[in-house]
């Protein structure tokens, strides 16, 4: 059976929905005090040390990874990828203006931001983009040389908690952990070689 590629308005609310998606997990993360993996996670880092706008962090540190997208990944995935992280800069910085959270239990935005920006990067990767930095780097290892995206997302995330501890209490970065689980799983369960037809 021969793919269908997604057509030209599929892949923009791809690209408009999934960015939403993972906005409101960064929200539900900093309103609790969390972070993530990624460069998401980097940024979270450079936001609590700094005090420095998570959106400009998040356009700034994907920046140098653009050129082994378009190197590794090709032109398209490269535009995709740019447009997507524009966009969860910009909704980054908006949300807070339009949810407003004042009794928020901190368990649950942990896991439910986690499966917010799972789900957020499934669709990205199912309309061949990503939010950047090492998901260029996880897509483009499961490609080709057949490694779970999942568990290298999962690797690179525990590395990246890890040094939250640091500069965030022990029961931030065990919940921002148990976040960081939710988000690898939907993508090691939903994710796998040949089984989405769709590209």
């Amino acid at each position: 059976m021969n793919a269908v590629r997604h057509n030209l308005f599929e892949d923009a609310q791809a690209l408009l929905v999934a960015p939403l998606f993972f906005a409101f997990a960064v929200l539900l993360f900093r309103e609790a005090g969390l972070l993530t993996g990624g460069t998401v996670g980097i940024a979270f880092l450079l936001h609590y040390l700094s005090g420095w706008p998570i959106g400009a962090l998040l356009f700034a540190i994907n920046l140098p990874f653009y050129a082994l997208a378009m190197r590794s990944m090709g032109k398209a995935f490269t535009i995709k990828t740019f447009l997507a992280v524009s966009l969860l800069a910009v909704y980054a910085e908006m949300l807070p203006g339009l949810v407003h959270v004042q009794d928020l239990n901190r368990p649950f935005a942990a896991i439910m931001g986690g499966f917010l920006a799972g789900i957020s990067l499934l669709m990205l990767i199912r309309h061949r983009a990503s939010l950047g930095g090492l998901g260029i780097l996880v897509i483009h290892w499961q490609n080709t040389r057949g490694w779970r995206a999942g568990k290298l997302q999962m690797a690179a995330d525990c590395l990246i908690l890890g040094s939250a501890i640091f500069i965030r209490d022990p029961l931030s970065v065990g919940l921002s952990i148990l976040g960081a689980l939710a988000l690898n799983l939907v993508i090691a369960v939903n994710h796998k070689a040949g089984r989405y037809m769709g590209t």
